[in-house]
């Protein structure tokens, strides 16, 4: 069989024609990924927020990692690094929650804080746990894991997970030991 300058162009044509469609399938699934498919929509460093309400600091977030996945069907904004935030309730008391990562959910306003939690309310109530979720729709903290809590009156409770408003008036502790103080007043008014 011998190749003349025809049969070379046939050959040519057809070897391009493949590397052609290659291509503009490899172009086709490269144009099918999205930004959200290779991160962050945006990243802060050394980020530092402050919200106010009416003029009036309500909520202070301090984070050496911010990274904003908004464009994500389910969006949220995630803190490797660890994350800080200090608020300040109706009365202008100061609360503080700690942690080593966090994790906000958009459509469900939950946050999911893990390692090392630390919160400490305004009235000295601190809670130290490895995982804390915040529900901030219905004001209500919970963690199926491990935790300790000291209260203002120096009684204190460890545990095995709870569930409690965010203001801990109102907290539900499982499997727990710990010790309460109680007001001897009290009983000798009786």
């Amino acid at each position: 069989m011998k190749f003349t300058h025809k049969s070379f162009k046939s050959v040519m044509t057809v070897v391009a024609v493949i590397t052609l469609f290659a291509c503009e399938d490899n172009y086709r699934q490269i144009q099918q990924l999205s930004v959200s498919d290779l991160g962050p929509v945006a990243e802060g460093k050394g980020v530092n927020l402050k919200h106010t309400d009416s003029g009036k600091l309500v909520a202070n977030l301090i984070t050496p990692t911010l990274l904003d996945f908004s464009n994500y069907n389910y969006s949220f904004t995630e803190f490797p690094d660890g994350v800080e935030v200090i608020f300040w309730n109706e009365k202008g008391e100061k609360n503080t929650v700690t942690s080593d990562y966090g994790i906000h959910f958009d459509q469900s306003n939950l946050v999911d804080l893990r390692g090392n939690v630390v919160l400490v309310t305004s009235d000295s109530v601190t809670l130290n746990s490895n995982q804390l979720y915040w529900d901030q729709n219905n004001k209500w903290v919970f963690t199926d894991q491990p935790y300790q809590i000291e209260f203002k009156d120096g009684s204190f409770n460890e545990g095995s997970g709870f569930d409690s408003s965010e203001d801990f008036s109102n907290f539900i502790s499982r499997r727990n030991v710990g010790v309460q103080i109680v007001d001897k007043s009290i009983n000798d008014e009786e």
